[in-house]
Order: C-alpha cells, then structure tokens, then sequence
C-alpha cells in the first residue's frame, strides 16, 4: 500500500491531534512539519521528520502530496493559498479564515489551480452526525420545523490568561458556536436570516461568555442556539459525543431537530414519532439508531486522503466553510447591532 504522504503547518493543540492520528494510520505518513517555534523544531526532531520554520519552503523541499494548514485563523488563506500554487491539496482548520472575503479568496484560488480544499469541521465525520443526517434526508422526521442546539460549559480561569482571549473575538461565538451552527447547517440545510443576543456580565471581559441566536433556514424551519463558557453545565457535545478523550463523558443530550413526523436528539440518535395516531394525546414511540464509535479526526483524515486521491468531492468544502463563517459571524454582528441579519442566498 502506498501511504499519502502528508505534511502539518502549525504544530500548536490541533496540528499535533493531526500529527497523532497520521502516526496511528497505515496508509498516511508525516512528511514534514512547519512551524517557526522551538517547540515545533522539538517535536520535528522527536518524531525524526524534516523541520522548517517556512511553510514555503517546506512544501518547495518536502513536496508533499497534501498538507494540513492549523496555523492562526488569520493566516489561513495566505497559507492554504501557498499550497494550493503548488499543486498540493489542503485541509484548512477551521475557521476557514477571519473574514468572508478573505473565505471567497480561497475560493477562487482553489478555482485558479484547480487543487481542492478540505475545510476541517471534523464533527462532519463523527459517524453519530452521518447517521444524523441519513435520517434527515430520509425524510422520516417529515417537514423540518425546529433545531436546538446547546453549547453550555465553563472555561477554566486559566484559559484567560491569554490576552486575545479576553478581546472581543476571542469568545465562545466564534471558537465554540462556529462547530454547532456548522452541525445544524449539515443537518439542515442553508441559514437565510439570524437574530442574536450576547452578554459579558459573567466575567465582565470585552469578549462575550454567553450569547444565544435564533436562525431562520432557507427551508423555513427555526433553529436557536446556546452557547456560554461560563456555565456549569454538562450541556455540550464535546462533553457527550465520546469524540473529545480529555472530556469526561457525560450521558446528556445537546442537539435537538423535530419534524412534522418525527424528532430526533442527539448524540443519542434517539427517535421519537407516532405510529398510529398523530395527536398529542396519542402515544409516541421511541427508537434509537446504533452506530459504531469512531474518531472523526481519524475519519477527516482518511476522507482527506480519498480527496486527495481524487476518489471523493470534500465533505466540507471551501463554500461550506464559508457559509458556515457566514453565519456565526451574522451572529456577532445581529448581538452588536440589534437587528436580524440576512444572509446571502
């Protein structure tokens, strides 16, 4: 078998969880990190791979056959932009950038070189939100009406210490939310408007800690959100869908979609619907889906192999990433100013 040889720019938290799981995998090899700290020279020397501190220079020596940009949001086109000039696929963590223009950039230069972009919603390939999604698309649940989604848990005191942290931008809206909305947007389709609200009384930063938005999709339904990093509460999916190891496990459900026929919660992949009757004084029955655990960082990176192969379309593509950037900052922006923000179609 010949292993896809990959290369990683940025070994901060996310870009050494890449790093991990090629190392597990039998058919990706690390072909090079770039990353201008001591740290991430350190880490290139333990595991015996080539170190660069430029990631021009990387892929113009390494040459390899795809690479994974975990750089600084700031820096993700710039960067993801340099591969693709050469010919190398990428996978951008998310964010897939700081702005929408800067999202469409990226676009258009996946478009120039004809080179293809794997945005990194991981969540997408947690085999629990296929599943998910199956059932929707099935049509089992009927016409869709409503989406809730949690994100509730508390930051450790610590965490602020960074000072970007405690800016506006560095909150729970645009580190934490951007994976629920980009869940509900897989599950359910295009987000048309937003309305939001946001608070910073917990904690009295700059930054927000709570905020909670309502979305009208393209389809009609209604989706609300929560989000607070100041909460103790069990209520996140990190916390209950097994993907997070350094989580404890919590039994709780997060995620909520109901249809004309039928409603589902998840990371449960529990059923609800009635099999005669459909009256609120009918009985309901309750199913629920099994499906095998599974890593989906492991998943994202074997589906980005088959991309790079040319065997499948990104399951999160540059767009995705886009609109799903899109919408969480509408959510900022609807917060600040009051007023419902409309999305583009």
């Amino acid at each position: 078998m010949n292993k896809v040889q990959l290369a990683v720019i940025g070994a901060g938290v996310i870009g050494r969880t890449h790093i991990d799981r090629i190392g597990r995998s039998g058919n990706l090899v690390l072909a090079a990190i770039a990353d201008p700290t001591d740290s991430g020279k350190a880490l290139a020397e333990s595991l015996g791979v080539p170190w660069f501190a430029d990631p021009r220079a990387m892929l113009d020596t390494a040459r390899p056959q795809g690479a994974i940009v975990a750089t600084p949001n700031a820096t993700h086109v710039d960067v993801a932009t340099a591969c693709l000039q050469r010919g190398v696929p990428a996978l951008v963590e998310k964010p897939i950038a700081d702005t929408v223009a800067e999202a469409q950039a990226l676009i258009d230069a996946e478009q120039r070189f004809k080179t293809p972009v794997l945005v990194g919603h991981h969540r997408r390939h947690n085999p629990i939100l296929r599943r998910a999604r199956e059932i929707v698309q099935s049509g089992r649940l009927g016409q869709l009406v409503s989406a809730t989604a949690l994100a509730t848990f508390l930051k450790p005191d610590a965490y602020f210490d960074v000072a970007w942290r405690r800016q506006a931008g560095g909150g729970p809206i645009l580190i934490n939310l951007i994976h629920d909305i980009d869940m509900l947007r897989f599950l359910l389709g295009e987000i048309a408007s937003v309305q939001a609200v946001s608070s910073h009384q917990a904690r009295g930063f700059e930054v927000e800690d709570t905020a909670a938005a309502v979305m009208r999709f393209a389809s009609g339904a209604i989706g609300t959100v929560l989000v607070s990093d100041a909460a103790t509460s069990p209520w996140c999916w990190d916390f209950c869908a097994g993907e997070q190891g350094q989580y404890p496990r919590q039994n709780v459900q997060t995620h909520f979609i109901s249809g004309t026929h039928g409603s589902m919660s998840l990371p449960d992949l529990d059923l609800w619907n009635y099999r005669g009757e459909r009256s609120w004084h009918a009985e309901m029955t309750q199913e629920r889906s099994a499906v095998h655990q599974a890593d989906p960082y492991t998943g994202q990176l074997q589906h980005f192999r088959a991309v790079i192969e040319g065997r499948e379309a990104p399951l999160c593509s540059a767009l995705d990433g886009l609109r799903t950037l899109q919408a969480t900052l509408a959510v900022r922006e609807a917060a600040q100013s009051g007023q419902a923000v409309q999305l583009a179609g």
